[in-house]
């Protein structure tokens, strides 16, 4: 039994109280599906800047009403450090994901960027010190390794950040490690690599890749790939993602507190092949797509060319062992935008 399947039974008999803020965004609404069907008290914190009612309203649908009952939701800003005290009353564990994702908006927008993912981060961080919480868990990424160039992505090798967005998400790391030194908070750091997976948002200008071509995909729209198509990355599937945090915010080891860990899968996946093995699975629903082929662009600012973890710290200090490979999670993931889009 791995150390995640422990974890989940002993949940089942242990309830606690869990704030997930950015609960109505995509690894959010995972988090609290997870949560509730495990029988845990949930606080939701969201201001529905990216997040959506929809997904809230998905989770609902897959728990029972008794689970549905354990769940509160407030509706407000990490950037008011009072709706933050108010979430985190009587928290035992935080896992904090709410934050203004995409590199390209940070390009765009690096005031907004900034306030939301660095004066809201410390905003949550005073709020849980306060209050007293067990586990600061949170969202970091992949873009704090910048433009170091080794493969695979070791924690504690990181080179210059590459957009006002990974600027952010380093600065998260610095202030986690400044208040456990400083305060004793409990605090572990999740760098997440390209997750993907249901309830990802396909709609907008920042997209991510995965959701977003599917969709086009789907309704017989072209699929640009900026680049070559060549740029590869580690995709990681949700699944994995909430693993992760579970374990990161109820691990009892000293050793495994106040560290920063990749979150990931290991490999490491071209956008091209990407491209094509989404095609290739749903052509046989939608003929349109038999002789399909994606169209090409410049390159995007701010991006790194490869991407690839080293997820042997989180295996050896947390006990995490992915479930899904990008194989895994895409067929679980098509299927999901098959009865959602089509």
């Amino acid at each position: 039994m791995t150390a995640y399947q422990t974890l989940r039974q002993q949940l089942l008999t242990q309830p606690r109280k869990w704030l997930v803020t950015g609960v109505a965004g995509f690894i959010g609404s995972n988090l609290l599906e997870t949560l509730l069907k495990l029988d845990q008290q949930v606080v939701g914190l969201d201001n529905f800047m990216t997040g959506h009612q929809h997904n809230l309203d998905q989770v609902q649908a897959a728990v029972s009403p008794q689970q549905w009952a354990r769940f509160q939701m407030i509706k407000g800003d990490i950037r008011d450090v009072e709706v933050c005290r108010q979430a985190s009353a009587g928290v035992n564990y935080v896992l904090h994901q709410a934050a203004l994702g995409s590199v390209p908006r940070s390009v765009e927008d690096p005031i907004t960027t900034n306030a939301c993912n660095i004066s809201g981060f410390l905003n949550m961080l005073v709020a849980a010190r306060d209050a007293g919480v067990e586990r600061f868990v949170y969202a970091a990424s992949s873009s704090t390794y910048g433009d170091h160039p080794a493969l695979p992505k070791v924690e504690d090798a990181i080179g210059r950040p590459l957009s006002p967005y990974a600027v952010t998400k380093l600065v998260n790391e610095l202030y986690a490690d400044v208040f456990g030194r400083t305060y004793g908070m409990a605090t572990i750091g999740l760098r997440y690599f390209n997750i993907f997976g249901p309830r990802q948002d396909p709609a907008g200008a920042y997209a991510a890749v995965i959701p977003k071509w599917i969709a086009a995909m789907i309704a017989g729209e072209p699929v640009r790939i900026n680049g070559d198509g060549e740029t590869s990355r580690d995709f990681c599937y949700v699944a994995n993602a909430v693993q992760a945090n579970l374990l990161a915010a109820t691990v009892s080891e000293a050793e495994a507190i106040g560290q920063v860990y990749n979150v990931a899968v290991g490999d490491r996946t071209t956008l091209n092949e990407v491209c094509e093995s989404m095609r290739a699975a749903l052509a046989p629903k939608f003929p349109h797509l038999a002789d399909f082929k994606p169209s090409y662009g410049d390159f995007r600012v701010g991006d790194v060319r490869h991407s690839q973890a080293d997820v042997s710290k989180a295996k050896r200090l947390l006990g995490y062992a992915p479930s899904h490979r990008i194989a895994d999670g895409l067929q679980e993931s098509l299927a999901w935008y098959v009865s959602q889009l089509s």
